[in-house]
């Protein structure tokens, strides 16, 4: 006899891959909120749920990129100016007047 039913395990694994992808457990609530109650989610639902999910993921992908460039831009400089730093005033926001 098993101690959990399929279906709660099943999602256990689901929420363990998604939170390895980087995605909040809102995230994941969210998604795992689509499933009808007592039932595991199927290739067919991991399919939609990750493809929902993708667009953040490549977003995030790319912020993460563009921040280890800015860091190179940074080592061996410490000013981390105010005026002009892309890490800690971005676009120079500010130095603009209100």
């Amino acid at each position: 006899m098993d101690l959990y039913p399929r279906s709660i395990l099943r999602r256990v694994a689901v929420i363990r891959i998604a939170q390895r992808a980087g995605l909040s457990l809102a995230e994941i609530r969210e998604a795992l909120e689509t499933l009808p109650d007592g039932r595991q989610p199927t290739m067919r639902d991991w399919r939609r749920m990750s493809a929902a999910w993708r667009e953040s993921l490549q977003d995030r992908i790319e912020n993460l990129l563009k921040l280890r460039e800015q860091l190179d831009l940074c080592i061996g400089c410490g000013c981390l100016s105010l005026t002009d730093c892309p890490l800690r005033n971005p676009g120079d926001i500010k130095g603009q007047k209100p």
